[in-house]
C-alpha cells in the first residue's frame, strides 16, 4: 500500500505507543577496564621469547651471509670488492655476536628504551619500531639509505615529523652523507667520529650509545643517525618546530618599560633572559619533571648572588615530583610550594623578562617551564605582589604614591563590604545621622536584608567578570556594558538592590582591579566572602577576628624558607623597596630576608660624579 497522510499518521502514533527494539547495530559502549591489546608482541612477550627472537634474527642473517658466500665462491667473476663487502659483513656479525650475551642480561634488567645501540642496524630498527608503534604512528619517520663509500654502509635516519627542519636534514645530513665517495677503510677504528668530524656540518652532534637518550633527543626535535656495524648512534640538532614569536605583555603592560614578553619556547625564553642579563654569572639548569611525559624546566639564577641552599632545595623539590605530566606552571607551582591549600600565591608569576631579571639580581630564582609563557620567581613576600613593573621607571614620589594607592585598594577590596555590613547591622551609632537616614531611605523599598543584597551584587559582579574572561575578546566589552550598566540600573529600578549598594560594589570591584597580581586578586575575592559572613554574624568583632586569623596565618607562612610578611613580621631590615620606594641610588643592599651571598648591590655613594667638579670648572679657575 502506498504511503499517504493517514498511513504516516498511523505510523507516528504506533511508534509513540508501541515499543520496538532497534534493528540497527549496537551502539558503542566503552567498557571499564576493557582488555588491553598488546601494542606489539615483542613488547609484551615473555623475556625468553624476546631473547630467542634476537638469536633467531642473528642466525637468519648468518645463514644469508653463508649462502651469499657460497654463491660468490662459485662465481668465476669474483673480485676484490666483493671480498671487501664479505669481510665487512663478517666484522658486523662478530660485533653482534659479542652483544648477544649482554643483550640477554639487558632484557632482564632494562626496559626497551634503555637498551644499548646494537651493531646490527636491523636490531636498532626493530627497537625503534617497537618504541614508536610503527607503522601505526605516522609522526616518526625512519629513513633508510646507504652511504656510497667503499664498502657501502647501510644507515638509518630517525626523526619526528613536524618538529624538525626538513631543509636542514636534506642539506646538512643526507646530502653530505650521500656524497661520501671512495674507500672509508681508514675510518674503521672510529667510523662514527670521522663521519661526525668530516662529513656532517651540523652545529651540535653527540655520539650516544643508549636508546633512552636518543629517544629524548628525537622527541625534542633532533635527528638520530644509526650506522650498520656501529654500537654508537649520532644525535644531530635539527629542531624546527613552529613557535609563537616574542610579543607584547598582555597582563603586565608598561608605558615606559620593555615591550617584550615570554613565549611558549623554553630556549627562546632562556635566551630572552640572557639578553637582559648578559653575564657568565647567569646559570641555566634544566631539569625534566614528570614521569610518563617529561617536560623540561629551566632554573635560572645568578651564581655569585643567590643563596646556594635555595638552589639545592628547589632542585630537590623538582626531582621529587612523581606524576605523569605537568601541563603548565600553575600545576608545577602546586607541586613545589609549601602551602598548596592556601589561596595566597607564594611565587611571583610574571610574563616580563625584565621583571624576572630584576628579581634575579636581588638573589631570587626564576623557573621557566617549556610551553608556558610565564616565569615563576621565588622566594617572595606578600608586599612584592603589590609592586608593579612600572615602579622601576617612575620617579620616587609618584612610584610611592602608586604603591600606597594599590595597598589601599587591596585593603578596601577585602573589608569594605563587610565593614558596611557590620556597621549597618550592629553599630549604627558609628554612622552620621544624615548618612544613616540616607541609607535607610534608599533601602526602604528593597525587600532583602543587606547581606543578601551584598551577596547578590557581589555574585553578579563575579559572574560578569568570569563571563567577560571566558567569551572571545570582542564580546567581553559588550558583556561588561550589559552587565555593569544595564543590569545594575535595571536592578535598582526594580527595587532589588539599593543605589548605595551599587556604589559600594562598584568601589570594591575597582579597588580589586588595582591589585597587580591576578592570583592575589582572586585570593582577595575569596577572603571577602568569608569576612562578609563574619561581619553579618558578629559585626566588627567578627571582622576583627577574621583579620586577626588571616594575619596570624600569613605570619606563619613561608615562601621557600622566607617569611611571607617579611620585613614586617618578623622584623628585618626593610630597605627602600617595600611600601615606600626610595631612590635607586639609595638602594644599596639586597633584601635582608633572602640571605644572598653578596648583600650589597652598590656602594654607599653610587653617584660618584656628585663628588667631582662639573665639566668646564677647571677652565674657570
Amino acid at each position: 500500500m502506498e504511503k499517504n497522510f493517514f498511513t504516516d499518521l498511523y505510523d507516528f502514533i504506533r511508534t509513540g505507543l508501541v515499543y520496538e527494539p532497534d534493528s540497527g547495530p549496537k551502539p558503542f559502549v566503552l567498557k571499564e577496564k576493557e582488555g588491553q591489546q598488546s601494542k606489539d608482541f615483542l613488547v609484551e612477550a615473555p623475556l625468553v621469547a624476546r631473547e630467542m627472537g634476537v638469536l633467531l634474527r642473528h642466525a637468519t642473517r648468518l645463514e644469508r651471509l653463508m649462502k651469499q658466500t657460497i654463491a660468490w665462491l662459485y662465481d668465476e667473476n669474483l673480485h676484490s670488492e666483493k671480498l671487501k663487502d664479505l669481510a665487512g659483513e663478517l666484522e658486523i656479525m662478530k660485533k653482534q655476536q659479542g652483544e648477544l650475551a649482554p643483550m640477554l642480561l639487558s632484557y632482564n634488567q632494562a626496559e626497551l628504551d634503555e637498551h644499548l645501540v646494537s651493531a646490527s642496524l636491523t636490531e636498532n630498527q626493530r627497537i625503534i619500531r617497537n618504541l614508536y608503534d610503527l607503522p601505526d604512528n605516522k609522526d616518526l619517520i625512519a629513513r633508510t639509505f646507504e652511504i656510497p663509500c667503499q664498502p657501502p654502509i647501510a644507515a638509518l635516519l630517525v626523526f619526528m615529523e613536524g618538529m624538525i627542519d626538513k631543509k636542514l636534514i636534506n642539506l646538512s645530513i643526507l646530502q653530505p652523507l650521500m656524497n661520501i665517495k671512495g674507500p672509508c677503510d681508514a675510518w674503521e677504528n672510529d667510523l662514527v667520529g670521522n663521519i661526525v668530524n668530516l662529513a656532517l656540518p651540523s652545529n651540535q652532534a653527540k655520539k650516544l650509545s643508549n636508546f633512552s637518550e636518543l629517544v629524548q633527543g628525537i622527541n625534542d626535535g633532533d635527528t638520530a643517525l644509526f650506522l650498520d656495524g656501529q654500537t654508537k648512534a649520532v644525535l644531530l640538532e635539527t629542531k624546527g618546530y613552529a613557535l609563537r614569536t616574542i610579543g607584547k605583555p598582555q597582563l603586565e603592560q608598561s608605558v615606559r618599560g620593555s615591550q617584550a614578553a615570554f613565549c611558549e619556547g623554553l630556549r627562546i625564553n632562556t635566551g630572552l633572559m640572557r639578553t637582559y642579563l648578559p653575564t657568565a654569572d647567569l646559570v641555566t639548569e634544566i631539569i625534566k619533571v614528570g614521569d610518563r611525559v617529561p617536560v623540561k624546566c629551566a632554573i635560572m639564577y645568578l651564581k655569585s648572588v643567590v643563596n646556594p641552599t635555595l638552589v639545592t632545595e628547589i632542585k630537590r623539590r623538582l626531582n621529587g615530583i612523581s606524576t605523569d605530566y605537568i601541563v603548565n606552571m600553575g600545576m608545577l607551582e602546586q607541586f613545589i610550594e609549601d602551602y598548596p591549600k592556601v589561596p595566597f600565591p607564594q611565587m611571583l608569576s610574571t610574563e616580563r623578562p625584565d621583571r624576572a631579571a630584576v628579581h634575579l639580581t636581588e638573589g631570587r630564582i626564576a623557573l621557566i617551564l617549556d610551553g608556558t609563557p610565564f616565569a615563576q620567581v621565588f622566594p617572595i613576600n606578600l608586599f612584592t605582589f603589590l609592586h608593579s613593573v612600572e615602579d622601576f621607571s617612575l620617579k620616587v614620589p609618584i612610584g610611592t604614591f602608586m604603591r600606597l594607592i594599590r595597598t589601599m585598594g587591596g585593603i578596601l577590596s577585602v573589608i569594605l563590604p563587610s565593614l558596611y555590613l557590620a556597621v549597618n547591622y550592629f553599630h549604627q551609632e558609628a554612622m552620621p545621622t544624615e548618612l544613616a537616614l540616607a541609607i535607610a531611605g534608599a533601602r526602604e523599598k528593597v525587600p532583602f536584608p543587606s547581606l543578601v543584597e551584598i551577596l547578590l551584587m557581589d555574585f553578579s559582579f563575579e559572574l560578569i567578570r568570569e563571563a567577560a574572561l571566558r567569551v572571545p575578546g570582542l564580546l567581553g566589552t559588550s558583556i561588561g556594558i550589559v552587565g555593569a550598566l544595564i543590569l545594575g540600573q535595571a536592578a535598582v529600578a526594580a527595587n532589588i538592590v539599593s543605589p548605595i549598594m551599587v556604589v559600594l560594589i562598584a568601589i570594591t570591584g575597582l579597588a580589586s582591579f588595582t591589585i597587580p597580581d591576578y592570583r592575589l586578586a582572586m585570593a582577595v575575592r575569596v577572603m571577602r566572602f568569608i569576612f562578609l559572613l563574619l561581619a553579618a554574624s558578629l559585626g566588627l568583632v567578627g571582622l576583627s577576628f577574621g583579620v586577626l586569623i588571616i594575619l596570624v596565618g600569613l605570619c606563619s607562612m613561608k615562601s621557600f624558607g622566607v617569611p611571607y610578611l617579611s620585613p614586617l613580621a618578623p622584623r628585618t631590615t626593610a630597605g627602600l623597596d617595600v611600601f615606600i620606594r626610595g631612590s635607586v641610588f639609595n638602594q644599596e643592599r639586597r633584601p635582608d630576608d633572602l640571605n644572598a651571598q653578596d648583600e650589597r648591590k652598590q656602594p654607599l655613594i653610587s653617584r660618584e660624579w656628585t663628588k667631582e667638579q662639573p665639566s668646564g670648572k677647571e677652565r674657570e679657575k
